[in-house]
């Protein structure tokens, strides 16, 4: 039906100008509510959308994991979305949208595909409570559409990890604690829980300390009152923290504008950046260095950050 791989390059441009474009989608009508609610994905994520082809199903699969598809040779997973939001309609799914996280590639049964619309992350806020609770924790973002709609935007890390696609306690396996002979901060910045919860859990293998804030805004604001408190104390920030973590995709503040300001302030100039995120294309990290990042390092790849981390702290400590 559709391909959106043609327009990357276009795409890319959005780096730094905090905006990002969501392929807006439905699950159908609740049938409690009566609602028929609209969802968002960042196009970046999303690499074709077809009609629904033959679905095979497989033993022991997570509830909610309705098999795999063949697609130019390759098995891809199908989850269906109205299940993971414990969504009761009648609308059955008619579209499967495939997408590709941290390299791996997965379809969502979702009921239809609507457009793709341009948002600005300032506009973009944290869901209510009600949201948030009535979803189960899988809506991580909300903004208000031209036309006065509401798109939540889908914690697609949640639902992959409800659905075992990259949650396993072995992922920490070989990250060993670093030396007790200096003290390491960092502070890091993601609007995800799951994506926190597994950052958390890789620093405290590494035996590292950590400063956590939910999206750019908030980062910014915090290294701001740190950097002006270092100033005034005749110290390198970098005596505080020692390296910054953050996502691409955060409400009020992107991680590609949390980093051009970091890069832009005399006060951080000695501060690595590591952007840390899903969209691992080649074009996403190349968005990445072009803002200034010092790496770029895939989500749920704890081994990988830990080692980029390392040669951070080393660099400074060195």
């Amino acid at each position: 039906m559709a391909t959106f791989i043609d327009s990357i390059d276009e795409r890319t441009q959005l780096a730094g100008t905090n905006h990002l474009e969501v392929l807006l989608f439905s699950l159908g009508t609740d049938d409690g509510t009566g609602r028929n609610e609209v969802f968002g994905i960042n196009v970046f994520k999303v690499r074709e959308v077809l009609n629904i082809p033959e679905i095979t199903s497989a033993p022991e699969m997570a509830d909610g994991v309705e098999g795999f598809v063949s697609l130019r040779g390759d098995m891809v997973p199908i989850i269906n979305l109205q299940k993971f939001c414990n969504l009761q309609t009648k609308d059955e799914p008619k579209i499967l949208m495939i997408t590709e996280y941290n390299t791996l590639v997965q379809g969502f049964l979702v009921t239809a595909v609507d457009t793709i619309q341009r948002l600005n992350w300032e506009q973009v806020r944290e869901p209510p409570p009600l949201i948030s609770s009535s979803m189960g924790g899988l809506v991580t973002a909300v903004s208000e559409l031209p036309d006065k709609r509401l798109v939540m935007i889908m914690d697609v890390e949640k639902v992959l990890a409800d659905a075992g696609s990259f949650y396993d306690e072995t992922i920490f396996d070989g990250i060993n604690k670093l030396d007790t002979e200096h003290t390491r901060t960092i502070l890091f910045a993601d609007d995800s829980k799951i994506a926190r919860t597994q950052i958390t859990k890789c620093l405290e293998h590494m035996g590292v300390k950590y400063l956590t804030t939910i999206n750019g805004a908030e980062a910014w604001a915090l290294l701001d009152k740190l950097a002006t408190k270092c100033a005034e104390e005749e110290r390198d920030i970098t005596t505080e923290i020692q390296a910054v973590l953050t996502d691409v995709e955060m409400p009020e503040m992107d991680g590609y504008v949390l980093t051009q300001k970091i890069k832009a302030d005399p006060r951080m100039q000695h501060l690595p950046v590591i952007m840390h995120s899903s969209l691992t294309a080649a074009a996403n990290q190349s968005m990445g260095k072009s803002v200034g990042a010092d790496a770029y390092v895939p989500k749920f790849q704890p081994r990988q950050l830990a080692e980029t981390l390392e040669e951070y702290f080393n660099k400074i400590e060195g």
